[in-house]
């Protein structure tokens, strides 16, 4: 069978985040690299942080939907480096996460800095910025819950990594 990258970058669209399930691994950033060397595919992904449960399930479902089209030439190979960042995400994933009602990731300062400002996080759901945070960890250890003063609506908040 012969397949494009574009085809193999088309079915990998297909593959959810289990945690996140609105993103794709592709609006997630993780898919680092696709190519197609003598009829066999060669998938590079980087998790989102060391020991992310998820990335076992990510595997096994790109290996699904590969058996699902057909593809039996394959590997998938984990890089850690460099380090997955949100900067990785795509556009079209933080409108997703939005509308899902997880805001997105902000571009928050060097924590590092001495005029490092708190993270201004805007509620998904009514935009507006009087939010608080209420723990650094929500439902998953990649998101901080918020609570936002106007709408009083609790949200999750996607973390910034760099």
């Amino acid at each position: 069978m012969v397949i494009s990258e574009g085809e193999i970058w088309e079915l990998l669209e297909g593959v959810f985040d289990p945690e996140v399930p609105v993103l794709s691994v592709v609006d997630l950033g993780i898919i680092r690299s696709v190519s197609i060397e003598k009829q066999s595919v060669y998938i590079t992904i980087t998790p989102t942080y060391i020991g992310c449960p998820a990335m076992q399930t990510i595997e096994k479902d790109i290996e699904s939907r590969f058996a699902d089209s057909k593809i039996n030439n394959y590997k998938i190979t984990t890089s850690i480096s460099p380090a997955w960042t949100t900067d990785w995400m795509s556009k079209k994933g933080r409108e997703k996460l939005k509308a899902y009602g997880i805001a997105p990731p902000q571009n928050e300062p060097d924590k590092s800095s001495l005029f490092a400002h708190p993270v201004i996080v805007p509620c998904p759901l009514c935009d507006s910025d009087d939010t608080k945070m209420i723990s650094q960890f929500g439902s998953t250890a990649c998101k901080g819950h918020y609570q936002c003063n106007k709408c009083k609506e609790p949200f999750d908040y996607f973390k910034c990594f760099r």
